[in-house]
C-alpha cells in the first residue's frame, strides 16, 4: 500500500490574519476595493444629481459594498474566520455578487456622465461624473479579480 501524503486539509493555503491580509492575494485588494468605492460614493454626493433614481442606485451600492468589504477587512485582521473553508466560499459569493452590482452601477453612473454633459453646471458636474465612472469602473474591475483569483489559490 502507497504511503499517502498530507491530508487535504493541510495542502490548502492558510487563510490570512493580521498583517498578512495585505500582503496575501486576494484578500490585498480588499482595501484598494474600499478606497476605490469611497471615492465612488463621494464624487458622486458632490455632484448635482441630474436622475436621482439612477445615482441613488450608484450610492447605495458603493456605500453597502464599502461598509461590507470594510466589515470583511476587519474580519480578516481580528482573525474571525478561525482558518475555515467556508470563508472562502463566503467571500468569493460577496466579492461576485458585488462585482455584478458595481457593473450595474458603473453603466448606470456612465449614463449620468452622458446626461450631465448638456447640464447647465456642466464643466464641473461633467468631470465629478466621469471621476465617479471611472472609479466605478476601476472598482468593478478590483471586485471580479478579487472573485476569480479565490479559485487560482
Amino acid at each position: 500500500m502507497a504511503s499517502v501524503g498530507p491530508s487535504a486539509a493541510s495542502t490548502q493555503p492558510a487563510l490570512p490574519s493580521g498583517p498578512a491580509v495585505f500582503k496575501t492575494i486576494p484578500y490585498a485588494f480588499i482595501l484598494p476595493e474600499i478606497l476605490c468605492g469611497t471615492w465612488v460614493w463621494i464624487l458622486v454626493a458632490a455632484t448635482s444629481v441630474s436622475s436621482p433614481l439612477t445615482q441613488g442606485w450608484v450610492m447605495y451600492v458603493s456605500l453597502t459594498s464599502c461598509l461590507i468589504s470594510l466589515l470583511l477587512l476587519l474580519s480578516y485582521l481580528l482573525g474571525f474566520h478561525r482558518n475555515s473553508e467556508n470563508w472562502k466560499v463566503l467571500d468569493s459569493l460577496y466579492h461576485g455578487a458585488t462585482a455584478i452590482l458595481y457593473m450595474s452601477a458603473a453603466v448606470l453612473q456612465a449614463n449620468a456622465t452622458i446626461i450631465s454633459e448638456f447640464d447647465i453646471n456642466a464643466p464641473l458636474n461633467y468631470q465629478l461624473n466621469s471621476a465617479a465612472s471611472f472609479f466605478a469602473f476601476l472598482t468593478t474591475f478590483l471586485y471580479i479579480l478579487h472573485a476569480f483569483s479565490i479559485y487560482y489559490q
